[in-house]
């Protein structure tokens, strides 16, 4: 009887996770822990990267920063055959801004683009921050390391560049070094207006801000367990969406959320021994991360990081109270942590990068019928289909059925009241794009 179990659960699971494609199984054994360790040393080491600080020494401060950030990015690019166009990006923000905004700033990005080679238009974004803070957050000469928030991030972007630069991919992937996070997200603002004037379709935004840490203040030390936030539904819907949304569901289902499940599934898929932890927030309660000026334009973007934080460490000036070893310093970074979490990112960039875009209309119907229709606009050079759906209060998708090259498919004796229901499309290898949730009515 056990045996017959278990074939019956392996036959549950295996539409949902059996395809694997052997050259993600490369890019995780490429991710090193010493290369991110040693940079997230280096950028310790200019002493405070505060987005006001200063920009001329060589040694210290986000000047500095920043032109090693570019200098590495340039020495992944030579390796590749000049794969990689590496610029700057920057936006200047007047004093007054806000109140963390004590003088005129430039605030700069630095961006590294590896083009696709199918959808050289469509992009998927790894971002780290550049910038750093103690205490004060106006305070821009005090020794700031930054060594988790968010040197680990930036570590983990230029990391994945190193490997994934290696490979070819049929959508372009942006490795980005934001600035300005903690002065009120700037760096991430310029940049998804950059991406929305240049009229780039940005397909998804990974967000890494802090992925070094395994000691929470919680007194848990948990090294396999991550959080990845989404919010809901965009905040650019229109008022004709929210209204379908009350009467046929989604709640829980826009474009975010989509990338969210994406990770997640291929988490579970390439690495099982990892906890992704779905967390249904926009970010953590009353705080911001550089996802959210992308999620304001309508992109697509989620934020991920450790399970467990330590709040002695972050925001903290350098000092020790009541035994307590307080600042965001190097000691306090696992850095195999950390090459897990750049992991993560770089096998989710690779599986939607090679990816075929997803349809980008769906139908749904079956009111008041025992099976549920649906139909897709065709994409081009698809290999074929795979309809998902889940009970209504699953946070991922439970069920999937191929279905080839057909756009139409009626699930016999599906109850359309029951579940929620998506699409993807699937390449020759197996990779798939977002699910694409319903944004249209099949009337009986």
């Amino acid at each position: 009887m056990k045996y017959i179990s278990a074939i019956l659960l392996a036959l549950f699971i295996i539409p949902i996770y059996a395809q694997t494609n052997k050259k993600i199984y490369d890019i995780i054994d490429n991710v090193s822990a010493e290369r991110i360790k040693k940079d997230i040393k280096t950028l310790a080491d200019f002493g405070t990267r505060h987005t006001l600080s200063d920009t001329l020494s060589e040694t210290r401060g986000i000047g500095a920063a920043r032109r090693w950030i570019k200098n590495e990015f340039e020495s992944i690019s030579e390796n590749c055959d000049n794969c990689l166009d590496i610029f700057y990006q920057k936006d200047l923000v007047k004093k007054g801004e806000n109140d963390r905004i004590t003088k005129d700033v430039w605030v700069v990005n630095v961006v590294a683009i590896q083009k696709g080679t199918k959808y050289p238009n469509r992009y998927i974004i790894m971002s780290g921050d550049i910038d750093s803070r103690v205490s004060d957050p106006n305070n821009f000469t005090s020794d700031s390391p930054g060594a988790n928030d968010n040197a680990s991030g930036m570590a983990g972007a230029i990391e994945a560049a190193r490997v994934l630069s290696k490979y070819k991919f049929e959508s372009s992937i942006i490795y980005v070094g934001l600035s300005g996070e903690e002065q009120g997200l700037f760096g991430g603002k310029g940049f998804a207006n950059y991406a929305k004037e240049n009229n780039w379709d940005v397909i998804g935004v990974l967000n890494n801000d802090m992925i070094g840490n395994i000691k929470g203040v919680d007194g848990v030390i948990d090294n396999r367990t991550f959080r990845i936030f989404s919010e809901p539904v965009p905040p650019t819907e229109t008022e004709k969406q929210r209204k379908s949304r009350r009467f046929y569901g989604g709640e829980v289902d826009g474009i975010s959320r989509q990338l969210a499940r994406y990770v997640y599934k291929t988490t579970k898929t390439y690495m099982p021994e990892m906890n992704p932890m779905m967390v249904y927030r926009l970010d953590r309660f009353g705080r911001g991360g550089h996802h959210r000026p992308f999620n304001d334009v309508g992109f697509p973007g989620i934020r991920i990081m450790e399970a467990h934080e330590n709040y002695t460490q972050q925001h903290q000036d350098i000092r020790t109270e009541n035994g307590i070893n307080y600042g965001d310093t190097f000691e306090h970074v696992n850095f195999d942590y950390a090459k897990k979490l750049t992991t993560v990112n770089a096998i989710t960039m690779a599986s939607l990068a090679s990816a075929p875009p997803a349809p980008i209309t769906l139908g749904i119907g079956g009111i008041v019928e025992p099976s549920v229709k649906l139909k897709w606009s065709p994409v081009e050079g698809t290999k074929g289909y795979k309809i998902y759906w889940r009970d209504t209060t699953s946070p991922t998708w439970g069920h999937s059925r191929y279905v080839g090259n057909d756009t139409e498919f009626t699930l016999e004796g599906i109850v359309i009241d029951n579940f929620y229901f998506g699409v993807v499309s699937v390449d020759e290898n197996g990779f798939e794009s977002v699910v694409v949730f319903p944004n249209q009515i099949i009337r009986n």
